[in-house]
């Protein structure tokens, strides 16, 4: 089971990469419910809305591939 620790680093991961593109998801972050449980979970990333200039943004950086 993963932890809500390893969600925080996969998130800071995501937004670092991303940004390497030059793309900002202001809602990116670990979906509350992960903290909140009682029982053990699997924490999911919550990536949030954006807007359509962030969005082809994305989708381009996905076309490239790896850098």
């Amino acid at each position: 089971m993963h932890s809500p620790t390893e969600a925080d680093v996969c998130v800071e991961e995501l937004r670092a990469a991303l940004a390497a593109h030059g793309i900002t998801l202001p809602s990116l972050g670990v979906d509350l419910p992960a903290y909140a449980s009682r029982c053990p979970t699997r924490p999911l990333v919550a990536l949030g809305n954006c807007n359509l200039l962030t969005a082809r943004a994305l989708t381009t950086a996905l076309r490239k591939g790896p850098a």
